[in-house]
């Protein structure tokens, strides 16, 4: 039975990944700009979430998600900051 393909790693690849596997891209960059034209200011806080991200994909799993976590918590708190002004 031949069906559509299944997401998941490649075949022959463990979802860890080896030596050999294809790293994903660092981002380029955010975009600062509104629908607007209005340029964003730059939140520090934010910008360090960002690269902690950025940084993490070089680390091992288990503290690549304790990056993430610190990151999302950040991010969660700038918002709330936001919303509160």
């Amino acid at each position: 039975m031949t069906g559509l393909p299944r997401p998941g790693p490649a075949q022959g690849l463990s979802p860890a990944g080896g030596p050999g596997a294809p790293r994903p891209a660092a981002p380029v960059g955010l975009a600062a700009g509104t629908a607007g034209g209005e340029t964003a200011a730059p939140n520090p806080a934010v910008d360090a979430a960002v690269q902690a991200m950025v940084n993490a994909a070089g680390l091992p799993l288990a503290d690549q998600i304790a990056q993430y976590e610190a990151a999302y918590e950040t991010l969660r708190e700038t918002l709330a900051s936001i919303d509160q002004s």
